[in-house]
């Protein structure tokens, strides 16, 4: 009985030690966890990294001025830099003048200030863009013209022969107010 009585107790003694053990280091993991986060945890306010990568450029999104009074370029900035929008333009030919034509992006990207885009072909004419966002005479955020898009803007055209033809010109389009 003394035998039996002695490994039972022995039994015990072991599960002690291992569950002891267990908990000990959950609860060293749970310790380390918590200091990797706390650590890695934005103060109060202060977005997160994830958040502020997720975020960048996209103050930059809206309407600007474009070629004409009245036509403009809408710039969206998605995750990853990618730019969508489209161009809002009137039609150059004779018989349609006044007709406006949007031009949505095939493509386009934001990296940092640097931002570029291309116009689907409408009507045998589409726009390449590349340049960069920067601050202009607009005071406060939401103001006219508080970014401006500078850069060289390339229209390009083919006729019904299939001639091409290209014409780059160094723009500036202002932002519009945001109300």
């Amino acid at each position: 009985m003394k035998k039996s009585l002695m490994k039972r107790s022995w039994a015990i003694f072991v599960c002690a030690v291992i569950c002891a053990g267990v908990i000990f280091g959950a609860s060293a993991d749970a310790q380390e966890s918590t200091q990797d986060s706390k650590a890695a945890a934005p103060k109060a306010g202060e977005p997160t990294a994830a958040a502020r990568n997720a975020e960048a450029g996209r103050e930059y999104s809206g309407m600007y001025s474009f070629l004409k009074d009245g036509e403009f370029v809408q710039i969206s900035v998605e995750d990853q830099g990618r730019v969508t929008g489209f161009v809002s333009r009137y039609r150059d030919g004779e018989s349609e003048k006044g007709e406006f034509l949007d031009q949505y992006f095939r493509s386009g990207k934001l990296d940092g200030d640097k931002v570029s885009f291309t116009t689907e072909t409408v009507r045998g004419v589409w726009f390449e863009f590349k340049g960069t966002v920067e601050r202009g005479e607009g005071k406060n955020p939401g103001d006219e013209a508080y970014y401006v898009l500078k850069g060289t803007l390339t229209e390009n055209a083919s006729d019904a022969a299939k001639k091409m033809t290209s014409h780059a010109s160094d723009v500036s389009f202002k932002m519009f107010p945001k109300s």
